[in-house]
């Protein structure tokens, strides 16, 4: 069973096209995340630095065979993601565009804030960053420290995030930060890095190094009232529940690149090894069935949040599944070419050392299981269903 009809089957043709362009890149941009900037004119980046803009604020849809293509289901990105990861996971990650804090403004901005965030987007390619985690509490809502300190127009923004992707260089970030206590006092802001007080170094990686994962210093940060997100909505739809809505949108697509990380390395076996022997072959289609498996479960999911948000319980079985999935099929890569193939393959060992970041992208494993249970208590996910893969 597939959920990808012919307009999707479209988009995925064309993204593959497109990712004919990246992977010549993908040593490059390991060797130096900021090389992606020479790069800004190729189909695959300009898609990502508008992906997920919606019509009304002036975006240009992708047209693909009769079809318009805005980014902005989960269903979608998920086809996108896949693909580009495929091609090089550095360069998708690496280039600019809404992603996380998009769907973030998407979800909770006022009509306002929609208009400054998009068009500023549309203006020129722009990074953008989602600051949640922190040094000592990590996402725990609970933990979080960082404070907004009220002034007459606004507020102050001070406090320390860590693992956030391409803060170093964007534009454009959403903060969570504590404006009182308890889980209600948490709220999302915009935060142009510009302004004063803000200030982030990139991170030294070994892996997925084209996302500039970075820390982040903010001091006294000044933030306008009219910056604050879901200042229309209920207190019980921001904060937490904003975060927790935007993970369950986003999760899929992370899933997704998993999916393109395993693929790469099962194509690169394909291209660079001579005649397999039968075992080999074995172990190959084993592998390939475990990624067809996987992409289907990961379109379960992407269609179940886009069906309805807070159904993210498998979103996350996907990311499970599918970081453990880029590690066991990179790994068994390595093993098709001998004990030196890290070192002679250098590709390679940089999808190895990918696949290892895909645990730690939006979540562990650890709290993929815990939101799998939740899920499972709450009687959100039906024990006696059979598995989507017979259906």
């Amino acid at each position: 069973m597939t959920l990808v009809d012919a307009r999707l089957a479209a988009l995925r043709s064309r993204v593959r096209a497109w990712g004919a362009d990246l992977r010549p890149l993908a040593l490059e941009i390991d060797r130096d995340p900021e090389a992606v900037r020479r790069h800004f004119h190729l189909p695959a980046v300009r898609h990502l630095a508008t992906m997920g803009i919606p019509a009304a604020y002036g975006h240009e849809p992708e047209k693909i065979d009769g079809h318009r293509f805005y980014g902005d289901s989960a269903l979608e990105r998920a086809v996108v993601m896949e693909e580009l990861a495929c091609a090089d996971v550095g360069t998708l990650v690496a280039a600019p565009g809404p992603l996380l804090a998009g769907v973030a403004v998407g979800l909770f901005a006022d009509e306002a804030q929609k208009r400054w965030f998009y068009g500023r987007m549309l203006s020129e390619p722009l990074w953008t960053c989602f600051a949640l985690t922190e040094p000592d509490g990590g996402s725990d809502a609970a933990a979080l420290r960082s404070t907004l300190t009220p002034t007459p127009d606004g507020a102050l923004l001070s406090g320390e995030k860590r693992y956030v992707g391409n803060a170093s260089r964007a534009q454009l970030g959403v903060v969570f930060a504590r404006s009182r206590p308890g889980p209600l006092g948490i709220t999302a802001v915009l935060v142009d890095t510009a302004d004063p007080g803000f200030r982030a170094e990139p991170l030294d990686m070994i892996g997925l190094r084209g996302a500039r994962i970075s820390s982040v210093v903010m001091d006294r940060v000044p933030v306008p009232e009219e910056r604050f997100l879901g200042r229309h909505l209920p207190a019980t739809r921001r904060g937490v529940w904003a975060f927790v809505q935007t993970f369950n949108l986003l999760r899929p697509g992370v899933a997704a690149i998993s999916v393109g990380v395993a693929r790469a390395a099962l194509e690169y076996v394909t291209s660079h090894r001579g005649t397999l022997r039968a075992a080999e072959r074995e172990r190959l289609d084993d592998l390939r069935r475990r990624v067809d498996a996987a992409r289907l479960l990961v379109h379960h999911a992407a269609a179940a949040v886009d069906a309805r948000g807070t159904d993210g319980h498998l979103a996350s079985a996907a990311k499970l599944r599918t970081a453990r999935l880029a590690e066991d099929a990179t790994l068994a890569a390595c093993s098709f070419f001998g004990p030196g193939a890290r070192i002679d393959h250098p590709l390679l060992d940089k999808l190895a050392r990918d696949a290892r970041a895909m645990e730690f992208l939006e979540g562990t494993a650890h709290m993929q299981r815990l939101n799998l249970f939740q899920g499972l208590l709450g009687g959100k996910i039906d024990r006696a269903a059979p598995p989507l893969a017979t259906r």
